[in-house]
């Protein structure tokens, strides 16, 4: 069984009948580190890590309390399209599933192990902590002392591994999809997406059982970690690839894409809690991703590539699994310095941020970026593989 493709993606036609350019894109390289940041910014803020204290604590945490949804959002939307962007007309599934793991699991074993001697050892966590973390399957419980356990971004990794396993299945479905019938499936998903939280408040226990919680366990659990809910994310990211690829973008630039994203931030900041996971971004998301890409694939302007942004985006996935991981540590070491003022805490803030990018980059250097040179590459050279075959850079 191959995943199949409509065609070859060089040969993708747009209703001019010109094909699209299957080049890298640079600017969703880029808008990935923004998106750790963002998860980062949500964590550096968050009351268990801030350094900051009184009403600017209180602020801090109000103004980056949503960023964490827009981080996590982004990066469900984003793994979809380019997947279906960059997906091999001959592959296999075993082939995908053994690239998709590559990537995944090298730098999640190492950052368990390092958020492990952070919290001094297995000692502190029980089996029934960590050993879903280690499968990544801790995303499928509604108890946050298992979904969130040892490492606690790990969690997301968990609905990707799901949505891996879908995806050959996934791709042949929204391929069988009439072009002209794609913004309608498109905006249906987006529409489902909106609708769980209004799901998860009228239907689902609302008890709130943890202090400082908004909504119950298990409100959050379901529109927040749940891996199919999730899902919607991650099919919507593809049939927006399939958008571009068949030539029917609306013509929406990045500039207006980024300038509905930052409206869409400060509508965020007002909404329920449960709507600022997920539902607040998924139609500005769903417009800047396919935007940037098309930014990239007809020379546009982009403020997301270049030689600095490509390099932070490349660290991304590492920075992403490290940064709860240093604050923790940092919080530990520093606990009997606190209060600090206001200079401080942002100083401190910063030094941990450079310190996680430091630290992202020797893990990108050392482990993510060899295990995937060794284990992903093809049994052929790409010369001798037919054009269909080889590998799309998508960087």
């Amino acid at each position: 069984m191959t995943i199949p493709t409509q065609r070859s993606r060089a040969e993708a036609p747009g209703r001019s009948g010109r094909a699209v350019s299957l080049g890298g894109l640079p600017s969703l390289t880029g808008l990935r580190f923004y998106a750790a940041t963002a998860v980062f910014l949500y964590h550096v803020t968050s009351p268990q890590l801030s350094p900051f204290s009184g009403s600017t604590a209180h602020d801090a945490a109000r103004l980056f309390g949503i960023a964490g949804g827009l981080g996590v959002s982004f990066f469900f939307l984003l793994s979809g399209f380019i997947l279906t962007w960059s997906a091999r007309a001959t592959d296999t599934p075993g082939r995908f599933m053994r690239r998709r793991l590559v990537k995944l699991f090298p730098n999640h074993l190492v950052t368990f192990m390092i958020a492990l001697l952070v919290f001094a050892g297995a000692t502190v966590t029980s089996v029934r902590q960590w050993l879903p973390n280690l499968l990544l399957v801790q995303s499928w419980s509604w108890d946050p002392a298992v979904s969130f356990s040892v490492n606690a971004p790990s969690w997301s990794l968990g609905c990707e591994l799901l949505f891996y396993l879908c995806f050959p299945l996934l791709l042949r479905a929204v391929n069988a999809i009439s072009p002209r019938r794609l913004w309608a499936w498109a905006i249906g998903f987006a529409v489902a997406v909106g609708a769980v939280p209004a799901f998860a408040y009228a239907v689902l226990p609302g008890r709130v059982t943890i202090p400082g919680w908004q909504v119950s366990t298990v409100q959050n659990w379901f529109v927040y970690q749940l891996p199919p809910v999730r899902m919607l994310e991650f099919v919507l990211g593809m049939l927006l690839a399939r958008v571009v690829l068949t030539g029917r973008w609306v013509g929406v630039r990045l500039w207006q894409a980024v300038l509905l994203c930052v409206a869409a931030y400060a509508v965020a900041l007002y909404v329920p809690y449960l709507y600022a996971l997920s539902a607040v971004w998924v139609i500005p998301l769903g417009l800047l991703i396919p935007a940037a890409a098309v930014a990239d694939t007809g020379g546009l302007r982009s403020p997301f590539r270049g030689r600095v942004m490509k390099w932070l985006g490349e660290v991304s996935f590492a920075f992403y699994l490290l940064q709860a991981t240093v604050l923790i540590g940092g919080n530990k070491y520093l606990a009997g310095h606190a209060p600090y003022g206001v200079g401080e805490a942002v100083a401190l803030s910063l030094l941990a941020w450079a310190l996680t990018t430091v630290l992202a980059y020797l893990l990108y250097t050392l482990v993510e970026r060899p295990a995937m040179k060794h284990f992903s590459r093809p049994r052929r050279k790409a010369a001798d593989l037919p054009a269909t075959e080889r590998p799309v850079s998508i960087r």
